[in-house]
């Protein structure tokens, strides 16, 4: 696993054996900080929750963002976590909690929230996300299986974008009446070209 792009590109960052920890695929996160790009340079808090071993947050770390709050339930990820941010220096800008991701999202604000629960764990989405209806964060991206539904809505939170790439799924969120910016999230034209499907995005219709 590694560093897709940013100040620390091509580093490689440690993870955890086993299916119980599940990393964001590398060419998911290109994708999903393809759409972030315009964001990152004004993101001061990046929330990592479920965060596994920080793959994304150190991402967003990377790519512009000032302070990013780790959230991880497994002590054993946790550490691996802390061990990626000391090898890049990371420790002053970043943040490990080690529970339950809604103690966290109760607690702290961000411009931009990302969450990632175990697919096995479809209750985990919805207290999520029902924690952010009450202090909504500006974004929201949810990392989900395709087949899995969440609401349009939760709160003053509205779905507004699906991309979809294989056996996985971005839910974008945002505040009612607010103004997303943010890129197209294309893949690599190549790839495209030799017939790959890499991703689709879908907008929502409000």
């Amino acid at each position: 696993m590694r560093v897709i792009g940013g100040e620390f590109r091509r580093r490689t960052l440690k993870s955890v054996p086993g299916l119980d920890v599940r990393p964001t695929p590398d060419r998911l996160r290109e994708t999903l900080f393809n759409i972030l790009a315009p964001r990152m340079d004004e993101c001061r808090v990046f929330i990592d929750a479920f965060a596994g071993t920080g793959a994304v947050g150190i991402e967003a770390l990377s790519r512009g963002a000032e302070r990013a709050v780790f959230v991880e339930r497994a002590r054993a990820a946790a550490e691996v976590l802390r061990e990626n941010l000391r090898s890049l220096g990371l420790e002053r800008r970043s943040e490990v909690f080690v529970g339950k991701a809604t103690n966290v999202l109760d607690r702290h604000t961000a411009d931009i929230v990302f969450l990632d629960p175990p697919y096995s764990q479809a209750k985990e989405y919805t207290l999520a996300l029902e924690s952010l209806a009450g202090r909504p964060a500006p974004l929201v991206i949810v990392q989900h299986e395709p087949k899995l539904v969440l609401k349009d809505a939760y709160g003053p939170l509205r779905r507004y974008r699906i991309v979809k790439q294989g056996s996985n799924a971005l839910s974008f969120y945002a505040q009612e009446n607010a103004e997303p910016e943010e890129g197209s999230g294309d893949e690599d034209a190549a790839a495209e070209d030799n017939g790959e499907s890499l991703s689709t995005s879908e907008p929502v219709e409000p």
